[in-house]
């Protein structure tokens, strides 16, 4: 029992950190989905410059934020919570949850352009 105990003292830290750790998404596949997708051609080549002034700057992004768009993208405007983006839905139609993390991981890994001014 002793030795049990001493066993899950051991593994549970290790465990959390191994979860934390793929939690935050792989960078490098993310930056090969951004790629794939030529995310770039709407949001620009270093993704801080859109085509358009309403397209938004997603370097340096809040990984979480990010993640939550496209989820939000994926589920669509038409259920709770989604939204509605011709262009954004179709493009997040294929992508996994995982590779959402991975493009969000990827984008928040970039240097910003948005600056908070007081």
């Amino acid at each position: 029992m002793k030795r049990m105990i001493i066993a899950l003292a051991v593994a549970l830290p290790l465990g959390a950190v191994s979860v934390s750790a793929s939690a935050r998404g792989n960078i490098a596949n993310g930056e090969a989905l951004a790629k794939k997708y030529a995310c770039a051609s709407c949001h620009g080549a270093d993704f801080n410059k859109g085509i358009d002034p309403t397209y938004p700057k997603l370097a340096g992004q809040h990984a979480d934020y990010l993640q939550h768009a496209l989820q939000a993208y994926k589920r669509g405007g038409a259920k709770p919570y989604g939204r509605n983006n011709a262009i954004m839905v179709g493009m997040v139609a294929p992508l996994s949850d995982r590779d959402m993390v991975d493009l969000a991981a990827y984008l928040h890994s970039l240097p910003g352009s948005l600056v908070v001014q007081r």
